[in-house]
């Protein structure tokens, strides 16, 4: 049995659904929420306490980006293995486990490899879950449950922003850690019953076009000759090139550069996080309803009018306007790429097209945080970078309209893998 909605299909099929969606949500706010974002809030008095200097906290910051390239091009391998359930469960497991490890050492040589593989787990847990939503959620509902799924990173920093004071005020930073990791645990069993309830441990039958290409790891290599997979990693190489240092440099920019107060910077990206609490679903409910095409266009032209304002007019006002702007567009992207995905490609597939699509994505965000990091030390201003990222996001907008209609790009695949393959009556 799985949860995928059919036409005429039962109330508990759609229960199955919103389980689904609530434990692939809560995955995402564990392994970035937690595993990304709170190191980054605790990093004073963690620093206090052990006695590392800031130098170790960027390595353990790159590492952290270098783990979650390895585990991307891992959970993309494995997953048509061994099943995306397992690589999905495993990986919040991983997660579970690090989080509790963590608070229990004063070795910041330990610290630094278990915060390398909390990095890593947002990635394995992340690839496999286009498979899953294929598997367990009807094609009409896929954008919008991704797009909730994208803005569970929001959902896990909200916690950390409750927990963290409560116990920082104590002088117990590591309960934080043990909180929030006895809390994945939790999560993980409660998941595991219901992927074994779900049948999604089961490893599903290879789509026609799959299993003419051989399936496997260097066939969903070879579906880099399709030119929609191009255009996706193309895709998601520049939302990493351009949104992620949209936020890194934004409150050097404000604070710095335009001399705005700490608590406007604050209310900015109080804002930000806010919204994207509700904006991958509401975004990718309109693009069930639009296509996800159309969605993505309009996510570009917002980021494009957020970068423009922070260049042109920013002022307090347009500042914060920016800043929803930027909300808007940025959670949703990250749940209407793997949306246009589920709904295109099937199987090994899908998974190894996401799993390398989060590879270009952390490659861009590494190529645009140290080029626009060099180009601001060499102007004396972020002006030109957000000036980049406008062009950038423009691109971007180009290459969402010449995609091909969400679909198209399997059945184009499958047509010629038919073509190929022997005639089943023979």
């Amino acid at each position: 049995m799985t949860a995928k909605a059919e036409p005429g299909g039962s109330a508990s099929n759609a229960l199955a659904g919103v389980l689904i969606t609530v434990l692939l949500t809560s995955f995402v706010a564990s392994t970035y929420g937690f595993g990304f974002y709170l190191f980054s809030q605790l990093v004073p008095d963690m620093r206090a306490d052990l006695g590392f200097d800031i130098a170790v906290v960027g390595t353990i910051t790159a590492a952290g980006q270098l783990g979650f390239l390895a585990f991307a091009v891992a959970g993309a391998w494995l997953a048509p293995r061994i099943g995306g359930g397992q690589v999905v469960i495993g990986s919040v497991a991983l997660c579970a486990s690090c989080l509790m490890l963590l608070p229990t050492t004063d070795s910041i040589l330990l610290i630094g490899l278990l915060l390398t593989i909390l990095g890593g787990t947002a990635a394995s847990v992340y690839v496999p879950m286009v498979e899953i939503v294929s598997r367990a959620i009807g094609y009409a509902h896929r954008g919008k449950v991704l797009g909730l799924v994208s803005s569970g990173t929001s959902y896990g920093v909200f916690v950390n922003s409750l927990l963290v004071p409560i116990f920082v005020v104590a002088g117990d930073w590591r309960g934080v850690w043990l909180t929030v990791g006895a809390g994945t645990f939790v999560v993980t069993l409660i998941a595991t019953v219901t992927f074994w309830r779900l049948g999604l441990f089961r490893r599903p039958p290879a789509p026609a076009a799959e299993a003419a290409r051989g399936g496997g790891f260097l066939a969903g290599i070879g579906a880099a000759l399709v030119p929609w997979v191009l255009i996706i990693w193309a895709i998601t190489f520049l939302n990493g090139f351009s949104t992620l240092p949209f936020q890194n440099y934004l409150s050097p920019y404000l604070r710095e550069e335009l001399g705005f107060s700490v608590e406007l910077a604050a209310f900015v990206w109080g804002v930000i996080g806010f919204i994207g609490m509700f904006a991958g679903f509401v975004v990718g409910w309109m693009s069930d309803k639009t296509g996800v095409r159309l969605a993505l266009v309009l996510t570009y032209l917002c980021v494009v009018a957020a970068a423009t304002i922070l260049v042109v007019a920013p002022t307090e006002t347009l500042v914060v306007a920016a800043g929803v702007l930027f909300a808007v567009a940025f959670y949703p992207i990250f749940g209407l790429v793997p949306a246009y995905v589920a709904k295109t490609a099937e199987g090994a597939q899908a998974t190894i097209v996401f799993g390398i699509a989060n590879v270009t994505l952390g490659i861009g965000g590494m190529v645009g945080n140290y080029a626009f990091g060099l180009v601001a030390s060499l102007t004396g201003t972020f002006t030109w970078i957000y000036g980049a990222i406008a062009l950038a996001a423009c691109v971007l907008a180009i290459l969402s309209m010449v995609l091909p209609a969400e679909g198209a790009g399997e059945k184009g695949a499958s047509s010629a893998a038919e073509g190929c393959a022997p005639d089943a009556a023979t």
